[in-house]
């Protein structure tokens, strides 16, 4: 599902969201912001803003271009800008951002990795 304001720039102005109770197993690519509250078992690749409800569940490989984290992911989190671990989010596996914030209560078990630039999403050009 996808909500649109008045804007023409369709990549800003769009939002994906699965709602609580959805289940999805694959592979998703999206030019516009998502927001999970369902399950996601798979890869995602989000060009702008990704965010994972408290209700959310991931498990996989995610790349973003922000991300805010408020449930539960297992695997890999690639953010080319910044990543918000929100109190009570769960993060297990391997972070890969240029900015990191971890709030209090949140929990977070494995690797992370900061770069001093971004980073560009695999399968995106990089910009001259």
């Amino acid at each position: 599902m996808g909500i649109k304001s008045g804007s023409s720039d369709m990549s800003s102005a769009e939002l994906n969201i699965f709602g609580k109770g959805t289940v999805v197993e694959g592979d998703i690519t999206a030019q516009s912001s998502i927001r999970i509250d369902g399950k996601l078992k798979g890869k995602l690749i989000c060009r702008q803003t990704l965010t994972i409800g408290p209700g959310g569940v991931i498990e996989g490989e995610l790349e973003a271009e922000n991300a805010i984290v408020g449930g539960s992911v297992k695997g890999k989190l690639h953010v080319k800008q910044k990543l918000v671990l929100e109190a009570g989010s769960s993060m297990t596996g391997e972070i890969r951002a240029s900015k990191l914030i971890v709030d209090e209560g949140a929990v977070f078990d494995g690797m992370s990795s900061m770069a001093l630039k971004a980073e560009t999403i695999p399968g995106e050009k990089a910009k001259a």
